[in-house]
């Protein structure tokens, strides 16, 4: 029977369910030219208007995992486990969670983004380290993961091709927010890279992609019934993005924030709980026989995360003195200037969000895909919910490139700062979704 793709797009425009061929063959057709850009736009507003099943949920995921090469790591002698956040504002949680899952015996081939909008990347905070290789070939990338246990690197363009494309054209058809296409998205490349389990941190706050809670628990409920009717075992936590997670926000910043944390020097709390609390349900969704909290929590003080986070440095192209001597090697913004408070009182509110842009307006951030980045540049000493502060006390500390910058973005993170007489509160760890009991 003659491919038509028209006819699929109709289907879904007319609220239809779709077969697991159609969408096979649609996804497909993407990949060898037989579905144009405008094809698979009108597919993706169909789909934002129509929304999908579960089951064509799973079958447009598989469809884009099957679009390019599948990771296999059966000789490792040990779980292939990862995590994935939806973003927000000094989220580095992935630079400390891949080493700590490592020194617990599990192997973590982390496949990473880079920041767009608000948002940080792991990716961009990787790339302020000398050397450090995020696009290595395939043997290398098996070899750290094997000698380190843990690698953390960029989207090949072999791992869900058709993920790419996509993703492309949502980005300028305003179907971006759509549940069923965010979850094939998210879940494709994870299919892609041969895990055993994943654990899902999906944010709820100012600074979220999902700003409510009740949106955040439907996108998370969709990708763990998704994941694991694709046959990945998953489970996810929602946590809060009303304030940053870290007390930096930047790459070079929050790099220094991730081996401090690694080094035991200083451990924002509220990064600590999420790290751990993510930690820990990861090694259970990989069937981790032992407490898993006080698994993590061992490898995180005992340094033995510090080691596999240095030898995986060194491994991929890094100073092998990294970790010793990181200021170093990391950049340093040439104007650093602590800012007070403008008037005594606690922190009532922050817009996250707003705080993002701040270090996008430093030049930390990018406003289009291909923008360079200045990777010094941020913010840190930071001030959370609840902080008391005065006008000697600093609310937080820039790192610009030059005095302009700086006040456009001291500008814009004082406005984000809301002074008041007491905090809204809001759960760390709103919900934990668990994967479906097995029969």
């Amino acid at each position: 029977m003659t491919f038509l793709p028209q006819e699929i797009i109709a289907k879904k425009r007319d609220g239809a369910a779709l077969a697991d061929a159609e969408i096979a063959a649609f996804i497909a057709g993407l990949g060898d030219g037989s579905v144009s850009h405008a094809q698979a736009a009108a597919f993706a507003m169909a789909v934002f208007f129509r929304d999908m099943t579960l089951s064509e949920r799973v079958a447009l995921t598989a469809a884009m995992r099957d679009s390019g090469a599948v990771l296999d790591w059966a000789d490792l002698p040990g779980p292939v486990l990862d995590k994935h956040s939806t973003g927000g504002v000094g989220d580095n949680v992935s630079l400390m969670l891949a080493p700590i899952l490592a020194a617990c015996g599990a192997f973590v081939p982390m496949i990473s983004g880079r920041g767009l909008g608000h948002t940080g990347g792991t990716l961009d905070k990787f790339d302020s380290i000398p050397g450090y290789a995020t696009a290595p070939d395939n043997a290398l990338f098996r070899r750290v993961v094997r000698e380190a246990g843990c690698a953390v690197i960029g989207q090949t363009a072999d791992l869900a091709p058709a993920d790419k494309t996509l993703y492309a054209i949502r980005d300028v058809t305003g179907t971006v927010e759509s549940i069923p296409l965010i979850t094939a998205s998210i879940l494709s490349k994870k299919l892609a890279a041969g895990l055993s389990a994943l654990v899902l941190d999906v944010k709820s706050g100012s600074g979220a992609f999902m700003p409510t809670f009740a949106r955040a628990r439907e996108l998370a409920e969709s990708l763990v019934a998704v994941a694991n009717g694709a046959g990945l075992r998953t489970g996810a936590l929602i946590t809060d993005m009303n304030e940053p997670l870290a007390s930096a926000a930047g790459n070079a910043v929050e790099m220094r924030n991730a081996v401090d944390f690694l080094a035991g020097r200083h451990q924002d709390a509220r990064l600590r709980e999420v790290t751990l609390a993510l930690g820990a349900a990861a090694l259970e969704l990989g069937g981790f026989a032992g407490d898993a909290r006080q698994a993590v929590e061992r490898a995180l003080a005992s340094g033995a995360a510090l080691e596999r986070f240095a030898k995986m440095v060194a491994l991929l192209g890094g100073p092998a003195d990294f970790v010793e001597a990181m200021d170093r090697h990391l950049p340093a913004a040439p104007v650093l200037r602590d800012v007070m408070a403008p008037t005594a009182g606690v922190v009532s509110a922050i817009d996250t969000r707003a705080l993002g842009m701040a270090v996008v307006a430093l030049g930390g951030g990018r406003t289009q895909p291909g923008d360079a980045i200045d990777h010094a540049v941020g913010f840190s000493n930071l001030a959370g919910l609840g902080a008391k502060v005065d006008v000697h006390a600093p609310l937080f500390t820039v790192h610009a490139r030059d005095e302009s910058m700086a006040e456009e973005a001291i500008r814009r993170a004082l406005a984000a700062y809301s002074i008041g007489e007491q905090a809204a509160r809001h759960p760390l760890v709103a919900a934990r979704i668990d994967p479906p009991q097995e029969p």
